[in-house]
């Protein structure tokens, strides 16, 4: 195993840290007035997309993806995470949870999503089952050859800009080793069934223009044909999504890092106190060195857990420690810029305060670091049989 990037993996790296740093940093103050990301911006800035190759990359190119491996895909998202994370969203990578589509599901919403004429949301997380999946309220039940629907569900990431949401719903029980838990598939449903009302949630202080919003379903009717997978299974697709996503916190989490990384150096070798630069005193010295170290502690994590995705020998484990320590990694680094910066670190004239807010979300949504924990300590107990 080495990360030795080829020519071709350094030409991807690069066309896409210009695409980042020329068509979405010149927005992100824009954005974050806003906390919005205009209509027609976000229609030009998908069609470069598009028009580069960068859209859908994670998907195959024989469905009109782009076809990139795990690890290339890795460095795409790293040098995505860069950038505002509602701007960086726009260059989509569809959720590889649609890859389950069958029959007329491939032509309704896989191939339309691919190609960047409808756009996807996943609706997991409830008021009161968030990690705990199993416990979730919304339910729905056979009728002949629909589903009723009733429940809700809250943060879910821009459903307010999406066609259609990936729902997960209860539809009964199984008997596990430890004891009765609910059975869990999967609906695609589009956005404007009546029975679904989509709402903005509460604003938050990280990923501003990027909404998170609550669905409620109030006998909502949806197709048995739009059951995505087997029913029932939706608890064993989640989980192979989960994976994947976890990568990707971790990746555009190294990927802001390096950014924020690259302010503080330069802010310290040019502030100066006391006749020279603020790098030279030890307490600031000191500071960068370390977070140059985890950077590149929480870079080879994922490069290496993207190694093995691609390998098919990512474990759970692989990818808990990815996001774990990535994403604490970014909260260490922008809190310790915000130090190197002083007071001018806390201003809304420069965009360090923001990458401060924008770190905190990183260690929870996904799974929390305390998930990330609890799945790879399980998995070292586990072969003790503890």
């Amino acid at each position: 195993m080495h990360f030795e990037l080829s020519i071709e993996q350094r030409q991807l790296v690069e066309a896409v840290r210009a695409f980042v740093e020329n068509e979405l940093y010149p927005h992100e103050d824009e954005v974050e007035r806003l906390d919005a990301v205009p209509k027609e911006l976000a229609a030009r800035l998908q069609a470069q997309a598009i028009e580069l190759g960068l859209y859908a990359a994670n998907m195959p190119e024989a469905l009109g993806g782009g076809g990139l491996s795990a690890f290339d895909l890795t460095l795409m998202e790293r040098e995505l995470g860069r950038a505002s994370y509602a701007l960086q969203m726009l260059v989509a990578r569809p959720s590889n949870i649609l890859r389950a589509c069958q029959g007329r599901q491939i032509e309704e919403y896989l191939l339309p999503t691919i190609r960047g004429e409808r756009h996807d949301c996943l609706a997991m997380t409830e008021p009161d089952a968030g990690s705990d999946v199993r416990s979730m309220r919304t339910r729905a039940v056979r009728d002949g050859d629909v589903y009723r629907i009733d429940g809700s569900k809250h943060f879910i990431s821009h459903a307010d800009v999406s066609d259609f949401v990936v729902l997960f719903a209860a539809t009964g029980t199984e008997e596990t080793p430890h004891g009765p838990k609910k059975r869990i598939t999967a609906f695609l449903v589009d956005l404007d069934t009546p029975g679904l009302t989509v709402r903005r949630g509460p604003s938050s202080v990280s990923h501003r223009g990027y909404h998170q919003c609550e669905l409620f379903f109030d006998g909502c009717r949806v197709p048995a044909g739009h059951v995505l997978g087997e029913e029932g299974r939706g608890f064993e697709l989640m989980g192979e999504w989960l994976g994947s996503t976890r990568l990707t916190v971790a990746a555009t989490s190294v990927g802001r890092g390096r950014r924020v990384l690259d302010m503080a150096t330069a802010w310290a070798a040019h502030r100066k106190q006391f006749g020279q630069p603020i790098g030279r005193f030890q307490g600031v010295g000191f500071k960068l060195a370390d977070m140059a170290t985890e950077l590149e502690a929480a870079e080879l994590l994922t490069l290496q857990a993207a190694w093995k995705c691609g390998q098919g020998c990512m474990s759970d484990s692989d990818a808990a420690m990815a996001k774990l320590f990535a994403t604490e990694t970014l909260a260490r680094i922008t809190d310790q810029t915000v130090q190197i910066f002083g007071g001018m670190g806390l201003m809304g004239t420069l965009p360090i305060e923001r990458f401060w807010r924008d770190a905190r979300v990183e260690r929870i949504w996904d799974g929390t670091s305390e998930i990330q924990r609890h799945i790879i300590s399980r998995a070292m107990l586990r072969p003790q049989g503890a």
